[in-house]
């Protein structure tokens, strides 16, 4: 007997033991131990209790409360797909009973999924999670799965997917169970346990949860409210008010909010093949050029972990009111203004580059509206920076055609290889924006590029891309200004650095990495370069939204480098600014103007300004 007791006690729990594991109160709140602490979990259950409404015996928070709570802004409209996504996650693990009534222990499922607690409890991580987000986001798309079930090609027109509802209305109750579980301890705590091992349930192809992929399609609309929502809360910090960000969602900063939305739902969004945003494209994407995407949603639910009611300093027996309110100088998210990042920009960028490196800590160090669109200025604003930048360059596409092109635009041309790739952009006047992180300090090109494997080139506009370094190319960037040796200077990224003139080889034309990014030494072209096509060698990798050649030539209208960094790198450009304009200044007090040019010029060679002899002079 006591051998079957055994055997008994290590067969897998069924999914009604699961689920009666994961319904029951006592049980409930094992598992939340798993993912919260006991003063989380009783704020938790304090806020709920103050938000929640009450239908057929059944506590359970509505859309509106949810909304209100979050603070979440109405002109965004994306309320409605926050609660969808809510209802389904919180029937986790057993999502074919989605949607959910969103009662206690459902939210304490959409509380650890939404925010990094999930990686407590699933099994394969980040990978099972987009998995679970990209179905709390799908519609079932009849009209693309009535043929495939007929064995018959898909149809290829008609409209897209049909959209979500707002509000699920109705639900079922389940007969609440017992508060005390029948089992002993020690059986309780195998069945929780055995159902945070089937969250792997969050591969949610298997065991019929759901349509399968190939029917299931994210609403572009839809998935562009979200990301707008996602590049609002991406600087939110722990318990910060949501509502401190409304000048954001006004204006101008909404529009850049949208246009910055449109660019990464460009990325995802596949118009020729499909109507809708399908799980490959999703998955690929998020992993490869938005990994960060969903941080901003642990601040946002962590919301629902700390009561306002709760008040630690207050002593016991104390009937004293009045307390004494502090209120801190919050920094600005950006310090200063540039002509081409701004909030929504950085927050586009946080997507790929961890925020904690870009609010409150990025600072303008060039641009060239106001310091001159010349690589000298350029050395001087930047080359002292000993801290991570961010390089971003903004024109518009210039014709493919080389015959349209004259004066300046023609000799920028001529130094381009003569294989042209088609543009990758919808034509002449479209407007882009590329960049480039960089942890390494700049320094001049002589022999060898600078930069990292961390080195990641990227666009922005029109289409939201990234491009990360690789091991074995590591030409990830040079500065080089023209010179007799060296006559094609400028900016280069993923491209071989120039090499002196040789009597046998061409001087007159750059040579182009496969994914590669160019400024010429005036600062006035740009060119883009994505030869899909080559059998590899690049020091970038290729996209993964846009797998075709393409070539993207541009006339450039803004141009500024921003330092990541704090308090110290600050101090130490500071440092040397100051040095280089005492300098400066001691030359100009150099006693010039007495007429005799030769004198001058002589006085000038000693102090080693202008001529050959740099020696520092001689009185002799």
């Amino acid at each position: 007997m006591g051998q079957t007791h055994s055997d008994e006690r290590r067969a897998p729990p069924s999914r009604e033991e699961l689920a009666k594991a994961l319904a029951s109160t006592h049980s409930a709140a094992k598992f939340a131990d798993k993912c919260f602490t006991s003063l989380e979990l009783y704020s938790f259950k304090e806020v709920f209790k103050s938000l929640a409404d009450q239908e057929q015996n059944v506590r359970h928070l509505k859309e509106d409360t949810i909304a209100r709570f979050l603070e979440i802004p109405d002109v965004l409209s994306v309320s409605p797909v926050i609660f969808q996504m809510m209802s389904y996650i919180g029937a986790f693990p057993f999502l074919r009973d989605a949607p959910a009534v969103l009662g206690l222990e459902e939210m304490v499922m959409v509380i650890t999924i939404m925010t990094d607690r999930y990686q407590r409890v699933l099994a394969k991580g980040s990978a099972d999670r987009r998995k679970l987000l990209f179905k709390s986001l799908a519609v079932y798309d009849r009209k693309l799965s009535e043929p495939l079930n007929n064995d018959e090609p898909p149809a290829t027109d008609g409209p897209g997917a049909p959209t979500t509802p707002s509000h699920i209305s109705g639900f079922a109750v389940d007969i609440a169970g017992d508060d005390e579980d029948e089992l002993g301890d020690e059986d309780g705590d195998e069945l929780v346990l055995a159902a945070l091992d089937s969250l792997d349930y969050a591969n949610v192809y298997k065991h019929g949860d759901g349509p399968p992929p190939h029917t299931a399609l994210i609403p572009a609309d839809n998935w562009k409210k979200v990301i707008m929502l996602l590049l609002l809360v991406s600087p939110l910090g722990a318990q910060e008010s949501l509502s401190s960000y409304s000048n954001r969602v006004v204006g101008e900063e909404l529009e850049q909010l949208r246009d910055a939305a449109d660019c990464i739902v460009a990325s995802f969004l596949d118009v020729e093949h499909s109507t809708g945003i399908t799980f490959p494209r999703f998955n690929s994407i998020v992993a490869s050029s938005v990994p960060f995407i969903f941080i901003g949603f642990t601040p946002l639910f962590e919301h629902f972990l700390f009561s306002k009611t709760l008040d630690f300093h207050k002593r016991v027996g104390d009937t004293t009111a009045a307390s004494t309110v502090v209120t801190d100088v919050v920094q600005p998210l950006l310090q200063d203004k540039g002509s081409i990042l701004n909030l929504s920009i950085m927050s586009q960028i946080s997507f790929f580059v961890p925020g904690e490196s870009l609010f409150r800590k990025l600072r303008l160090l060039y641009t060239g509206d106001e310091d001159g669109f010349s690589m000298g200025s350029f050395e001087t604003k930047v080359f002292n920076w000993r801290a991570p930048t961010i390089f971003l360059v903004h024109g518009t596409c210039i014709p493919d055609e080389a015959h349209k092109a004259s004066g300046a635009e023609a000799t920028f041309l001529s130094t381009l290889p003569p294989r042209r790739l088609p543009s990758g952009n919808r034509g002449t006047g479209e407007r882009v924006t590329f960049g480039v992180y960089l942890s390494q300090p700049w320094r001049h090109t002589h022999r060898e590029c600078f930069g990292d494997s961390g080195s990641i080139l990227f666009q922005l506009q029109p289409v939201h891309d990234v491009f990360r370094a690789t091991p074995t190319n590591k030409d990830y960037a040079s500065f080089t200004k023209p010179s007799a040796s060296t006559p094609i200077g400028g900016v280069s990224f993923g491209c071989p650095p120039p090499q002196p003139t040789q009597a046998y080889r061409r001087s007159s034309t750059i040579s182009m990495g496969p994914v590669s990014l160019v400024v010429d030494s005036s600062f006035e072209f740009g060119c883009f370069t994505h030869h899909y096509s080559s059998r590899g060698g690049s020091a970038f990798q290729g996209s993964a939204c846009r797998k075709f050649d393409f070539q993207d030539r541009f006339e450039i209208s803004s141009l500024e480098v921003w330092g990541c960094g704090g308090d110290e790198e600050a101090k130490h450009q500071a440092e040397r600014w100051a040095w280089e304009a005492r300098e400066a200044e001691a030359r100009r007090r150099i006693n010039l103007g007495t007429g005799d040019i030769e004198a001058d010029r002589a006085l000038l060679e000693m102090a080693g300004l202008i001529g050959g002899n740099r020696s520092g002079g001689s009185m002799m």
